[in-house]
């Protein structure tokens, strides 16, 4: 359905696929993204934004280097909590992805809503976080920029969708940076460190938090191992995911709603 290559602008082109019904600009990244209704299905299309744009925080040629990053990491991991990559199309403009829409809510304006739902309904999202997370560490992958709006969450059918991991990394590498790309509630220390290693403990680091900001209130088997990898931490992220795989075990199938 989707050709290689294009030589009009995506706008244009998008427009001869179907009806864009949202547009998402004016970010700090650059980039620019549609939703794009057609006979078929709905898409979520993903692009590097105006090479002209002198005003975002990574020049263009930067900007279609983690586009295509991102497409790299889609074709290595099949995953339900990641849309599905379609297509990757050249344009005049560089590359543009074509991802399955999902439904949900960004958890930046949703937060709150989020953190007030019942704990085993939390517990049941962050297993599907961690085992999205194995298969990337299994792949090489290395957590880069996560936090609360990576993640979409579609209340009615609770369920979890994960986007935006551009600035993951395929293997270990060095901070070069000094204070890295990201929300400095869920950063790793090293991630503030220039010369540091980033690396499969920075994940199990930043998983650890996302746990911590999300869960109010966290059974005291799963409190262990959270405070154990954001403090002497856990040497890889396989081992943080199977102590709080073993402490899940601990924990009975329903626990109570927490009190309003």
């Amino acid at each position: 359905m989707f050709p290689h290559e294009i030589d009009v602008p995506p706008p244009a082109y998008l427009e001869q696929l179907g009806t864009v019904f949202t547009r998402f600009g004016a970010q700090d990244s650059g980039n620019i993204s549609y939703g794009v209704q057609t006979a078929e299905a709905r898409y979520f299309v993903k692009t590097a934004g105006d090479p002209a744009d002198t005003q975002a925080f990574l020049g263009f040629e930067d900007r279609v280097a983690l586009i295509r990053n991102a497409a790299e990491l889609a074709h290595s991991v099949d995953h339900s909590a990641l849309p599905t990559l379609h297509a990757v199309i050249e344009s005049p403009v560089g590359p543009v992805l074509v991802y399955d829409w999902r439904d949900g809510d960004l958890l930046g304006p949703a937060l709150e809503r989020f953190k007030a739902l019942p704990t085993e309904e939390i517990l049941t999202a962050l297993n599907t976080l961690y085992d999205l997370h194995a298969a990337l560490d299994a792949a090489g992958w290395v957590e880069g920029d996560f936090y609360h709006s990576s993640m979409l969450y579609d209340f009615p059918a609770k369920r979890l969708t994960v986007i935006d991991l551009d600035s993951y990394h395929r293997g270990p590498f060095v901070n070069t940076m000094g204070r890295m790309f990201g929300s400095s509630r869920y950063m790793a220390p090293e991630e503030h460190a220039l010369g540091a290693p980033i690396d499969t403990r920075t994940t199990a680091y930043v998983m650890a938090r996302t746990a911590q900001l999300l869960l109010t209130d966290s059974p005291d088997p799963l409190h262990a191992v959270l405070t154990e990898a954001t403090t002497t931490r856990y040497p890889t992220y396989k081992s943080f995911h199977t102590a709080w795989q073993t402490a899940s075990s601990t924990i009975p199938a329903n626990l109570p709603n927490r009190p309003t």
